[in-house]
């Protein structure tokens, strides 16, 4: 059974009240008395899921965890970053010197 939120337009009494979907609403407030009271639409219930497992990063296999973990390690040193470029320049230069000596 929901819970549904009910205020009222005399007096401002607002409270929480339990009851079966089918159940029709209340109108008379239970604090003045007043035939004012008003059921409020709420967002409605969330499902809220706890625990592991419910996100991708907990799907991940260990040997995936074990080479991203290598990969940002390698990367943070700056070891690994600048000698790809190094080695790439090195060949253009061996390139462009054959050529130009045939």
């Amino acid at each position: 059974m929901p819970t549904y939120d009910y205020v009222c337009d005399g007096c401002q009494h607002r409270f929480e009240l339990f009851q079966p979907i089918t159940a029709a609403p209340k109108r008379k407030c239970p604090e003045c008395g007043r035939w004012r009271l008003r059921r409020l639409i709420g967002p409605g219930a969330a499902i809220v899921f706890k625990g592991s497992g419910f996100h991708q990063t907990d799907y991940r296999s260990e040997s995936y965890r074990k080479a991203a973990a290598a990969e940002t390690t390698a990367g943070s040193d700056g070891s690994g970053s600048g000698k790809g470029k190094e080695q790439a320049a090195g060949k253009k230069k061996q390139t462009s010197s054959a050529t130009e000596s045939d």
